[in-house]
């Protein structure tokens, strides 16, 4: 009887008509894709995916955290749709299309996922669009769903032998309240415990590390616990922009796709990372639109970043992430200077990281009664979005295989992340996927705030070809 852990429920809590919790992707499949073809590969694979066949069983009352209730009759019907693009097919309507589809939330009464199937891309091609819930999957979990219906060749591998694995049903009425007012009675000490434990980390919570004093007492928590000094982090209030504040049900999504081999060209001129080098190109496109736009702060813009605590060794169902602030020199009018700040701060970030990570973010939606965690997350959205919100801009570099895919036999040629923004993140969401030689990168925009989504696209490509011709 698998529960969403605190951290799943705080995405379903979080939501509202405008603070939407889909992540999905957009791929783009070789020639035509088969509907038919589709739902049978899908019978075929999902008795095995586990976040794809569960829905929300609730608690009386909201006195505790939903359970996961596994549907043994998936109605893919339902899940798996199609739709076609008018004569051209081209890529602004196949995005505006998306936009669509990414704006509408998902049915809590069903599984949590949609499948779109959009006919009529130039080329002949056809777009694959997946849908899934944050509450369901995290970053790791959404590529291990991915990847569970796809193939490495253009054969589909068969079912496993093994039978699938069922859940156990959620508990009955009676013991759902047992638990929950159980919980409820431990929330105090549970608040205290997330107290202590979050001392040392106060330089790392947004908002929180902009209070004076807290990397003083982030610091001296950490030597008195003998964990000894840790590289310290920048205190970072993100300035406002055009995309600051809170956003509308509205979204704007776009794509491009950068070669993987300029990137690593950059990296290996300036012996930096992939990821210093996403980073930068991400601030030298940001520059380019606040220049054009109302103009460009005199400081860095934050940039809001994902951590999987799953690849440092902490495991757990539902969500494992944490979330860190990084600075974007966008101030900066060097490229390379851009480079190497933001090289120096994701070094100092990553190292302080593997000394201690810190699940701040699951400690302190475990803290917070079941009950009030709705009420509570809406107003702190709302009021830091409307007064100082932590971060301007969501950026996420998420590396993908770097060999070709296929669903039901056609080759995945790109594959675009479509994610989050919200009311604390900002109006833009950069993230990139490395796949096959490439970074397909998708934009997600707030229609209100960059009504033109493809202006950053192609800022992007700009930025990185400033990189590419800077002279050391």
């Amino acid at each position: 009887m698998p529960q969403l852990t605190a951290l799943d429920a705080q995405f379903l809590q979080f939501e509202t008509a405008t603070n939407i919790a889909n992540i999905a992707g957009l791929g783009i499949v070789e020639g035509e894709l088969d509907r038919a073809g589709l739902l049978a590969l899908l019978e075929a694979r999902l008795p095995y995916v586990p976040a794809l066949r569960r829905r929300l069983a609730r608690v009386p009352l909201g006195l505790d955290h939903p359970y996961w209730a596994q549907e043994d009759d998936l109605d893919l019907d339902y899940h798996v749709r199609e739709l076609g693009l008018p004569s051209p097919g081209d890529d602004a309507q196949l995005a505006e299309q998306v936009s669509r589809l990414h704006s509408r939330r998902l049915d809590r009464g069903r599984p949590l996922w949609e499948i779109y199937l959009i006919h009529g891309l130039a080329g002949g091609h056809t777009g694959l669009y997946t849908k899934i819930h944050h509450a369901a999957v995290d970053g790791i979990g959404g590529a291990d769903v991915l990847a569970a219906l796809l193939d490495t060749g253009p054969v589909p591998k068969p079912p496993p032998a093994e039978p699938p694995e069922h859940d156990p049903p959620p508990p009955g009425l009676a013991e759902m309240l047992a638990r929950g007012l159980a919980r409820l009675a431990g929330n105090p000490a549970q608040a205290v415990r997330f107290a202590a434990r979050a001392v040392p980390h106060l330089d790392e919570i947004p908002v929180v590390s902009r209070i004076p004093g807290s990397g003083t007492v982030s610091g001296l928590a950490r030597r008195l616990a003998g964990a000894g000094r840790a590289p310290g982090l920048p205190s970072l209030p993100a300035p406002r922009t055009p995309f600051s504040g809170p956003v509308s049900e509205h979204r704007r999504f776009a794509f491009v796709s950068l070669p993987l081999g300029e990137i690593k060209q950059v990296r290996k001129a300036h012996e930096v990372t992939v990821n210093d080098v996403v980073m930068a190109v991400c601030a030298g496109a940001l520059r380019l639109w606040l220049a054009a736009h109302g103009g460009v702060p005199r400081r860095p813009l934050v940039a809001g970043v994902p951590f999987s605590l799953r690849a440092t060794g902490i495991e757990g169902p539902g969500n494992q992430v944490s979330f860190m602030t990084a600075p974007l020199g966008v101030h900066l009018d060097d490229p390379l200077a851009r480079l190497r700040q933001v090289s120096h701060a994701m070094r100092r970030i990553k190292e302080r990281f593997a000394l201690a990570p810190a699940p701040w973010l699951s400690e302190l939606s475990e803290s917070m009664p079941a009950a009030l965690m709705g009420l509570a997350s809406r107003s702190a959205f709302g009021l830091l979005g409307q007064t100082a919100p932590p971060v301007n801009v969501a950026v996420s570099n998420v590396p993908g295989p770097q060999l070709p895919l296929y669903v039901c036999g056609a080759r995945l040629l790109a594959h675009y992340p479509v994610s989050v923004i919200t009311d604390v993140s900002g109006g833009v969401n950069i993230t990139a996927f490395s796949y096959d030689g490439s970074l397909d990168i998708g934009v997600v925009t707030d229609r209100a705030m960059v009504p033109d989504a493809w202006e950053l696209t192609g800022y992007l490509r700009d930025a990185l070809d400033e990189l590419l011709n800077a002279e050391p």
